[in-house]
């Protein structure tokens, strides 16, 4: 197994949607295994495909939960129900979230509080679970990434000026920027 590089806001990979998985072989299974590696290495709880730069509608996550869904699994073309998404303002404290891809910053979003997934795993079997609270968040999460979005995406006003001041001081925006787990400096300081 591999540790890849993970790609930073601003890569065209991470701002359009990833197509669909069309062949379940071992390419897909190897990075599917790469991407728990880096998963791994960068203390992560998720990781959709198009974070370590390959346009497919594939995410991993590591999580233990109380939903009766493994703690950790691969899903290959996802497809999530919701339930509604509060309109209330997001708790700086309870909805704080961040983004390998979007390194050192933590931002309040709201999310769905349930989902449910559906899709494959790498060897094209069935995979469907329900996820909840966090749980939940992590899934739909890596789910964004699939169809070109950050989290720092669907920020309120206030929060995606303070995440676009960020980038614009990391000097992000622009392709080929890229950071090492287990080399670089983790950016979230575990």
């Amino acid at each position: 197994m591999t540790v890849l590089p993970i790609t930073i806001w601003g890569e065209p990979v991470l701002h359009r949607r990833a197509p669909e998985v069309e062949v379940f072989d071992n390419e897909l299974r190897t990075l599917i295994a790469d991407m728990f590696e880096t998963n791994e290495a960068a203390n992560g709880v998720g990781l959709a495909a198009p974070q370590v730069g390959v346009g497919k509608r594939l995410f991993i996550y590591k999580y233990e939960n109380d939903d009766g869904a493994p703690p950790s699994g691969a899903v290959v073309n996802p497809v999530l129900t919701l339930s509604k998404v509060s309109g209330a303002l997001p708790d700086p404290d309870e909805d704080e979230e961040g983004c390998l891809s979007f390194p050192g910053g933590q931002y309040p979003l709201k999310r769905a509080e349930w989902v449910r997934v559906q899709g494959f795993d790498g060897d094209g079997n069935p995979v469907e679970f329900e996820a909840t609270g966090w749980f939940a968040r992590v899934i739909q999460h890596e789910y964004d990434h699939l169809d070109g979005k950050l989290y720092v995406n669907r920020l309120i006003d206030r929060y995606a000026r303070k995440a676009m001041k960020q980038a614009k001081k990391s000097g992000w925006g622009v392709p080929g920027l890229t950071w090492m787990p287990g080399v670089d400096p983790d950016p979230f300081g575990h």
